[in-house]
């Protein structure tokens, strides 16, 4: 597992969330191409809708993989800072990730917050029949996970851990 920059800790109560840039994200996504590359190019991307969608396509591009696929996977009840969340993650529309049998699968989310969703995901695209899994998200927000092992042992490629909600541009109210 790569070993992401940290941003600097909050040392006092809720933290303000973080606004992301378009420069950002170019910067993070530049940071996964270079560690997915490192490992061998996946057959397939696919997305988590809606937050994972526009890096997955942007990494999709940078490493010339033209299978890119997408799944609604919703844990969330809000799209408000630090929202409700559902126990399990609901996947909607399954089959819309078609045929994955055999395939090295790259599985892309915009952040991991509790770690849930992603998992669950990934559970969901070896249970498909996909031969490889691996993980990448642009960030992690470690105030939220929730999972046994650390983010770094539990996601392939993590670009940046941020220890506060992060807001990413394509949330940016019109």
């Amino acid at each position: 597992m790569d070993t992401p920059p940290t941003a600097p800790a909050h040392d006092t109560a809720p933290p303000t969330p973080l606004h992301l840039t378009w420069d950002d994200i170019r910067s993070a996504v530049q940071v996964l191409t270079e560690r997915v590359n490192a490992g061998g190019l996946p057959q397939a991307v696919v997305a988590i809708m809606r937050g994972g969608t526009v890096p997955a396509v942007w990494l999709a591009h940078r490493l010339g993989i033209r299978d890119v696929r997408a799944v609604e996977v919703v844990r969330t009840t809000g799209d408000g800072v630090n929202a409700d969340k559902n126990p399990l993650p609901n996947v909607r529309n399954p089959a819309s990730l078609g045929d994955l049998r055999g395939l090295d699968v790259l599985l892309v989310d915009d952040i991991a917050g509790s770690g849930v969703t992603l998992a669950h995901t990934a559970d969901l695209l070896r249970d498909l029949g996909a031969a490889r899994v691996r993980t990448a998200v642009l960030a992690v927000n470690r105030a939220n996970w929730q999972q046994d092992a650390p983010p770094e042992d539990a996601v392939n490629h993590i670009a940046a851990l941020y220890d506060t909600w992060i807001v990413f541009p394509w949330e940016e109210a019109v």
